[in-house]
């Protein structure tokens, strides 16, 4: 093979996807709140828990996408805060996906770099701002491991759509392809969101499940945090209090 058919054959490689993990952070994540702890507080540390894990992997692009105001204060310089009307069930999720896959005149400032160093690759010209593919992640998953948002983005390497399920059903994350597909409809709290997915999906591996996780819906939920895990620094703090 001659160094011309080298380069030629180089630049038919499929490049890797720019992705995305978007923190949704909605006020029912208040709910959870123990008592005799403030709700808003609870918010604000569960929500600014599950962005730093979020904003700590490598090679990804961290989003917070919120309808609370005033969240632009627990992210890191750089992060985009994309703002979404106050909704729920699959409506939340597709506003939310709809949002990461709008073409701005304005693009998203560079993406912040992850504790390491490294930065995902940022967006050409008239793409989508926030890259080919994006995992949705709940805001009240603040022990999650960042491992599971990781083997989403590896499922979405044959499927459409993956979800990490939640323990007593629902979803912790969603992940897509951008733009988010018109058959999907499901939301966050639904009873069986992989089993919705698969009936309106037009083929039987468009939508992949990763390992589960649990998120603080209720106050009981609280007990399921592993104090055995790093991170949830803010949660852990106010519980503690």
């Amino acid at each position: 093979m001659t160094s011309q058919e080298t380069r030629e054959e180089t630049s038919r490689e499929p490049e890797t996807p720019r992705r995305t993990v978007a923190v949704l952070v909605t006020p029912s994540i208040a709910d959870a709140a123990p008592p005799g702890v403030d709700a808003g507080e609870f918010l604000r540390a569960a929500a600014e828990d599950t962005y730093e894990l979020a904003a700590a992997l490598d090679f990804v692009s961290p989003v917070l996408v919120t309808s609370v105001p005033g969240m632009e204060e627990i992210v890191w310089p750089g992060t985009p805060v994309v703002e979404i009307p106050d909704l729920s069930g699959p409506a939340l999720v597709r506003a939310a996906f709809e949002a990461l896959s709008s073409v701005s005149e304005t693009p998203p400032s560079a993406p912040a770099a992850s504790p390491r160093g490294e930065r995902a690759p940022s967006s050409a010209p008239g793409a989508p701002p926030y890259g080919e593919q994006a995992v949705l992640l709940s805001g009240d998953a603040p022990d999650l491991p960042g491992l599971l948002v990781g083997k989403l983005f590896r499922r979405l390497g044959r499927a459409r759509i993956a979800v990490c399920p939640a323990v007593g059903g629902g979803a912790v994350a969603i992940a897509a392809h951008l733009p988010y597909p018109a058959w999907a409809g499901v939301g966050f709290d639904d009873p069986d969101p992989v089993r919705a997915l698969r009936a309106s999906a037009p083929g039987p591996r468009t939508v992949a499940t990763g390992p589960g996780w649990h998120r603080l819906r209720t106050p009981g939920d609280v007990a399921r945090l592993d104090p055995g895990l790093e991170g949830w620094d803010n949660t852990r703090a106010l519980l503690s209090a």
